[in-house]
């Protein structure tokens, strides 16, 4: 009879309990801004959409646990592999692959079969589908990108023009004559690159364009050109109050609670140890001559005069001057072109009689810099047509054919674009971000003082495996924020996010930076990515170093000449290491 009873209870415990389960809806209200918004997380759409403003729930939602395990079990039930390790599989694929067949376009192709593949549960027509419709056509279509694309043929345009009509000949026999060594042309390389710190693709493209007549008049090679202008785009940016870049992280910052994210981001930049580093090491490799690894092979080879192994041009591509072009034919269309890319996005952040209505900051916080470089990139065009013209430097009918000659130079670094953006697509479907900040909001959380050493490596680790490092802050920043509120290690932590984030893009086979740096200097993607990358984790090895001590040592104005001479020591013992294998090699100055 006892247990009966027991037994009974028991059942009747278990009906109240689903009872209530069932009454209960599984539904998050969420404030942002003032805004309420309502997600009913047992339905598929529902768990998406929490899921999808992950960075706003994170920061506003007091359940955010049990919120987030609900919409991921609801999520499961379509795909288990969501939010999961398997999710950065796809990226993972296309970069082993890359690196170790050298082969660009087929390994990417490869990473997003296997996203479409993960994304569809195996599913023959669903992989189809996810490949094609939803992979391929939607990420081309995006008008962020096709603004970058149409920015690409522009340049190529105003670039093809130059060759056209002898300004880049005339530059090269101007610099031949002022900048003397290897040493300069490097150094030059690297100075322009630092002025230009408006926009990572403007600065690659531009640098590439006016800068690759002198390098190659200085046996300089091809891989090396792409090192400097890659570690002058993001690297620059990213420590420049005035950028796409600082905007973007402003942005960022404002959404996820902090009082003003431009303040942050100025505070933050004595600490972003990895951009400052790589601005250093750059030099350092100039002036102390020190190339390792596959860098060492190139370098060799131009200044032995034997073919560059990382040139992609031929003679027979390239536009066969015709105009008596001077210096002043380069430099002035490309400072209206800079001057107009400017305006441009400060026009598209709503600076003219817009939103902002004047305030210069709130404009580029705004700006969206596909369309900005769109409109800077047609006034150059446009100036250039003009200008050329009425200087009777070259022919309407050669500055028309300038136009496919531009777009032929640039349809490598478009087709590798594509190829990247939809396996980006394919990665965050998968919820990769997910997987990697649900790691740095749990386990790594409590590691307080280790937060910045680890937020590096996490941000670095995201942004490799996915390509962008825009999404890596908008998804790490918010998390970061609510793990460390106000206080020293929150600037500390924030700027390892940042530095983390440009350190993945920076070395990243499918990154959009790097692609435009291999155009830019008309190099190799793979001969770019395999001799920068000992370089990367050179100065990404030292910077988590840094972060790993900065906490302890307390200071900033303590911790950067810290990391700088940690940097510099580095530099020299790897020299030493090397001098060995270089002795009796002459080194043209």
């Amino acid at each position: 009879m006892k247990r009966t009873s027991t037994l009974g209870a028991i059942v009747c415990a278990l009906t109240l309990a689903l009872g209530m389960c069932a009454w209960a809806e599984p539904v998050a209200r969420v404030s942002v801004g003032g805004e309420t918004h309502e997600y009913d997380l047992a339905a598929i759409d529902g768990a998406k959409a929490y899921i999808a403003a992950y960075a706003d729930n994170v920061q506003h939602d007091p359940g955010f646990k049990a919120h987030e395990a609900a919409a991921l079990a609801s999520i499961h039930r379509e795909n288990p592999f969501f939010g999961t390790w398997w999710s950065v599989l796809p990226p993972l694929v296309a970069i082993l692959l890359t690196l170790l067949t050298k082969e660009v376009y087929s390994s990417l192709f490869v990473g997003i079969v296997a996203g479409g593949l993960l994304g569809s549960r195996f599913s023959f027509e669903g992989t189809i589908e996810r490949v094609v419709s939803s992979g391929f056509v939607k990420a081309i279509a995006d008008p962020y990108n096709v603004g970058i694309l149409l920015f690409l043929v522009l340049l190529g345009a105003i670039v093809a023009m130059m060759n056209r009509s002898g300004a880049s000949t005339a530059f090269g026999r101007w610099a031949q004559a002022h900048i003397r060594s290897r040493t300069g042309a490097q150094a030059s390389t690297a100075l322009l690159g630092m002025l230009i710190f408006i926009d990572d693709y403007f600065n690659c493209l531009t640098v590439g364009g006016v800068m690759r007549p002198v390098t190659d008049a200085k046996r300089v090679s091809r891989a090396k050109l792409a090192y400097l202008i890659d570690s002058t785009a993001a690297p620059i940016c990213i420590i420049a109050p005035i950028s796409s870049w600082a905007a973007a992280v402003a942005g960022f910052a404002n959404g996820a609670g902090s009082a003003s994210g431009l303040a942050l981001f100025v505070s933050a930049i004595p600490y972003n140890f990895y951009a400052i580093l790589t601005i250093l090491t750059m030099f350092a490799v100039a002036w102390l001559r020190l190339d390792i690894g596959p860098m060492r092979m190139h370098e060799e080879a131009v200044m032995a005069g034997r073919p560059d192994p990382g040139a992609v041009d031929s003679p027979a591509d390239a536009p066969v001057p015709v105009g008596r072009g001077r210096v002043c034919d380069l430099f002035l269309p490309m400072a209206v072109l800079t001057a107009a890319c400017i305006a441009g996005m400060v026009h598209s952040g709503g600076f003219f009689g817009g939103k902002a209505d004047g305030d210069f900051i709130r404009a580029f916080a705004g700006a969206d810099a596909s369309v900005g470089l769109v409109y800077g990139s047609m006034i150059g065009v446009v100036f250039t047509i003009i200008f050329y013209l009425c200087r009777r430097v070259v022919s309407f009918r050669e500055c028309m054919a300038s136009f496919p000659d531009g777009f032929r130079m640039m349809v490598p670094a478009m087709m590798v674009l594509c190829c990247a953006w939809t396996l980006k697509g394919a990665t965050d479907g998968l919820g990769a971000k997910v997987f990697i900040s649900d790691f740095i909001n749990g386990s790594a959380a409590g590691l307080l003082n280790m937060l910045p050493a680890i937020v590096f490596a996490v941000a670095a680790v995201l942004a490799f495996s996915t390509g962008t490092s825009w999404g890596t802050f908008g998804v790490l920043i918010p998390i970061v924020l609510a793990a460390v509120p106000g206080s020293e290690l929150t600037v500390m932590s924030i700027s390892a996010c940042m530095a983390g984030a440009v350190c993945g893009d920076h070395c990243s086979p499918i990154s959009d930076t790097t692609i435009m740096a291999s155009a830019g200097a008309q190099c190799s993607h793979v001969a770019h990515v395999g001799t920068q990358l000992p370089y990367v984790i050179l100065v990404a090895a030292v910077s988590f170093a840094s972060y790993a001590a900065a906490p302890f040592i307390g200071s900033v104005w303590l911790s950067l000449p810290f990391a700088a001479t940690l940097m510099l020591a580095t530099l020299f013992a790897v020299r030493h290491l090397s001098v060995g294998r270089t002795a009796g090699r002459v080194t043209p100055p």
